[in-house]
């Protein structure tokens, strides 16, 4: 899942980074509206944060230019801006959530794991398929009761995986999701990463569809090999 963080704040900025990729997401910042708004056509994120007091363009003006282009991107105001007013103009242009600062991280989180919800195929934190269970508020896979041993990007690959049961995954979509714009990639990451989970998981959960992808077949005796 990947998060466009517009703050101009440095210190702020660097450290919402850092604390939302502990939580398993891929984070680009931009300090401008126009950086910002350049960021979304290169990094493609799924969801942006936005703070309302840029020093080139206001956020209510950066927003708008969002909505033009992106209609059903999910946008999260994060600012100082308090009045009932400010928060009104936001709604009303298009923003899904308001929050005003200072904050909690852990209210942040929060917002953010709503908007997380609607755009994957679970109405809970919980995604269970067969004896696998997936949580996303906690970060934790487990077998038949019993929590795995995982790397965040081993998590972040078979929560995408496992929001798209029954559909193809391309390994060029699956890096999108696991790796920040610019960021130089092996050849042969995410098979590195998929054959590490397939050693945690019941056999044939994960299954290659050669010269496609990945899935995880909602189909119990699904023929497709890895």
């Amino acid at each position: 899942m990947k998060l466009l963080l517009i703050e101009d704040d440095r210190a702020l900025a660097s450290a919402l980074s850092k604390a939302l990729s502990n939580e398993a997401f891929v984070v680009e910042s931009a300090l401008t509206g126009q950086g910002g708004l350049d960021a979304i056509g290169k990094f493609d994120p799924d969801i942006v944060i936005l703070d309302l007091g840029l020093p080139d363009i206001d956020g209510t003006n950066v927003l708008r230019k969002l909505r033009a282009t992106h209609k059903s991107l999910p946008t999260l105001i994060l600012t100082a801006r308090h009045t009932t007013q400010d928060k009104v103009n936001a709604l009303d242009l298009g923003a899904d959530d308001y929050l005003q600062k200072p904050f909690e991280m852990a209210e942040l989180l929060a917002r953010i794991r709503v908007l997380v919800r609607r755009l994957g195929t679970s109405s809970t934190n919980t995604i269970n398929h067969q004896n696998v269970s997936l949580d996303v508020a906690a970060q934790t896979i487990s077998v038949n009761g019993t929590t795995l041993i995982i790397t965040r990007r081993e998590f972040m690959i078979l929560k995408t995986l496992m929001e798209n049961i029954g559909r193809i995954q391309t390994k060029d979509y699956i890096e999108s999701k696991l790796y920040g714009w610019g960021e130089i990639i092996g050849s042969n990451t995410i098979e590195v990463h998929v054959s590490n989970l397939r050693k945690k998981l019941p056999a044939n959960f994960i299954r290659t569809v050669r010269g496609l992808g990945y899935t995880v077949s909602n189909v119990l005796d699904d023929k497709t090999q890895a």
